[in-house]
């Protein structure tokens, strides 16, 4: 055998077994997707049992519409961390389908990944679980640590239990915005800010570098009645004097250091925990009431999703009602266009508004808002199919968040009846434009603009030249016809005076309990109430039926929303999984205002929207007014 005939043997030999080696990795690969699309597709209906505790452990924030970003909420989930929402609706359903059920015998909370959430929404939480107790069933509530929202939450529980190496985190409300203006001056940025309502404050962050006593005065009122809130709700709950809460802040430093830094001993001295337990003691306890799981050795539970899964089964092959209320969750910034779940769309939104009026079957409609506003435009389009609405027969409630600050409320404005919170941050009836302008900017790098047009106007909106006082007086001019379309709209939907409208508009946020008694709302409730009254106004049967109507996902991305999230868990399992550090968390609120800017679209448009940014310790930022 000549060398040639043997190296091309080993040269055959080797091919072979690379070629072996593709079509195994091919194989592999097309095992390893049809296992993600089993995976994806595979569904079960869990089986709840006959004794049993229902577990509700919200995850993240309480929204009332899951944003449209899957992978960033399967990789929350997948990484064993919080999981960035939990849907209100889940919750409050959850606990409403428990309270009739004869195998759940009582609600365990376990709140240590709950996130900052709206008080209203804790509060709506709150009610369920009274009603629930009320119905003679026992809520528990066990916890490492709890935080501000998380205790409001465990002080609705008939038991609190703490470990006693755990915490107790509760500081009072605050109210802090970042101002841009010296970072602007050194840039070189002229900012040109156009707008109408006294009260309007969120360009100040352009052009101060402070607060304006416009803005303090009027903060402090809304501030102060979501805390006197959070501390009626908590102190009654818990059986506490009035001043409970405001004492146990203002002592703890020197009661924290009286009782050698031990924070769980002083809460259960102040009366705000029941006792001191760790979770194993809590289990241990629970499984005499609902005997004990064979396979966990834990007690006999049954966790929210789960449950869910069980009862929303039973609902659907019921079948569709012909007579029913409809629900459109409009969450999120107002903005132009079609836009995802999470987000407000004029068109999308619209869209939904419009299906419920063409749909029979739907005698009346509840808008759930919950939003801090946007374009006004945008607003416009959802307004003019809330008028439509009603020319149709159909009456349209409002039922209030968190929000329904500026455009939030004048999408709310034209509706039959408006419920809110009592911590409901609304009102913000103002506008604002702005336009940036960068030609001082490109002076320092030494560049320089130079031309002409044919008229005063023409080349007035390129961004790398200074805003002309004929433009500056245009902007001004649009901008207050804007504010004065605003106070029309409110004053048809209020039945109120334009002039009485100006009176307690300009811009200025209003707390729930203030905006009714000065007629912006007509009554304070939750979205059970708002539900109610649409029924009656549509004199629906007592046992009528709820649909909430929403955007179908295809066939496809339903698939690649369960792929994505299979992926997701496979990346957390590689330690992929992405974690923000400190200095993002730190940078947030600017890339969060950066973001809110790009998205509002072209400059100088005009813009109801609030700063109704949230005390700390119970909701997250959600812009500017």
């Amino acid at each position: 055998m000549s060398v040639g005939s043997a190296l091309g043997g080993i040269f055959r030999l080797v091919w072979r077994i690379l070629e072996g080696i593709r079509k195994s990795l091919h194989l592999i690969l097309l095992l390893g997707f049809f296992g993600f699309l089993l995976a994806a597709l595979h569904t079960s209906i869990p089986i709840v049992p006959r004794s049993a505790a229902l577990v509700i452990a919200p995850e993240g924030e309480l929204v009332e519409q899951l944003s449209s970003d899957p992978v960033r909420r399967a990789i929350g989930e997948a990484s064993g961390g919080p999981a960035p929402e939990t849907l209100l609706k889940d919750v409050l359903d959850a606990i409403q389908s428990a309270k009739t059920d004869p195998r759940i015998k009582l609600i365990v909370l376990d709140l240590g990944n709950l996130g900052v959430s709206g008080l209203s929404k804790l509060q709506e939480v709150g009610a369920a679980l009274r009603d629930f107790r009320a119905a003679g069933k026992r809520v528990v509530a066990a916890a490492d640590s709890l935080d501000q929202s998380q205790f409001y939450l465990a002080a609705q529980a008939g038991e609190v239990y703490l470990d006693p190496l755990g915490e107790m985190s509760i500081d009072g409300f605050s109210y802090y915005r970042m101002f841009f203006k010296d970072a602007i001056d050194k840039l070189g940025v002229d900012v040109n800010v156009f707008r109408a309502g006294t009260f309007k404050s969120y360009t100040d962050q352009f052009s101060r570098s402070d607060m304006a006593p416009a803005d303090r005065e009027e903060s402090a009122v809304w501030l102060d009645a979501l805390w006197n809130a959070y501390q009626q709700d908590v102190t009654r709950a818990r059986g506490l004097p009035a001043g409970a809460l405001k004492d146990f802040v203002a002592d703890q430093p020197t009661a924290l250091a009286a009782a050698n830094g031990d924070a769980a001993k002083l809460a259960l001295q102040r009366g705000l925990v029941t006792a001191l337990k760790s979770r194993r003691e809590v289990g241990d306890e629970l499984k005499g009431l609902v005997g004990e799981d064979p396979d966990t050795h834990s007690f006999n539970s049954i966790a929210m999703s789960q449950y869910l899964a069980a009862t929303r089964s039973k609902r659907i092959l019921k079948g569709h009602a012909d007579a029913k209320v409809g629900v459109v969750v409009a969450a999120g910034d107002i903005l132009d266009g079609h836009q995802p779940p999470g987000t407000i769309g004029g068109d999308s939104t619209a869209d939904l508004l419009r299906q419920a009026r063409y749909d029979p079957a739907v005698k009346a409609v509840v808008m759930r808002v919950d939003s801090p506003g946007g374009s006004m435009f945008a607003s416009e389009e959802i307004l003019r199919e809330v008028q439509a609405l009603r020319k149709a027969g159909k009456p349209v409630v409002v039922s209030m968040s968190t929000y329904a600050a500026s455009g939030g409320y004048y999408i709310s404005a034209a509706a039959n009846q408006i419920f809110a919170s009592p911590t409901t941050l609304t009102g913000s009836i103002g506008v604002f434009s702005v336009v940036p302008t960068f030609q001082r900017t490109l002076e320092k790098l030494g560049v320089t603009v130079d031309g002409f047009g044919t008229t005063p106007l023409a080349g007035s909106g390129r961004p790398d030249r200074a805003l002309d006082a004929g433009t500056r007086q245009i902007m001004q001019s649009t901008v207050e016809h804007a504010y004065a379309s605003f106070l029309r709209r409110v004053s048809e939907g209020r039945k109120k005076s334009v002039d009485e409208v100006d009176k307690i508009a300009q811009g200025r946020v209003w707390a729930g309990t203030d905006a009714q008694r000065i007629g912006l709302v007509d009554h304070l409730g939750g979205l059970k109430d708002a539900l109610d009254a649409a029924a009656k106004l549509a004199e629906l049967p007592s046992d009528y039926d709820v649909d909430y109507i929403e955007s179908e996902l295809t066939l496809r991305e339903q698939l690649l929303l369960q792929l994505r999230s299979q992926g997701a868990r496979l990346a957390a399992g590689l330690g992929l999984a992405p974690q923000p550090n400190a200095l993002e968390r730190l940078l947030g609120p600017l890339v969060e205002e950066s973001g809110r800017m790009a998205r509002f679209g072209a400059p100088g448009d005009p813009y109801a929207y609030c700063w109704c940014r949230a005390p700390r310790g119970i909701t997250r930022a959600l812009g500017g007014r």
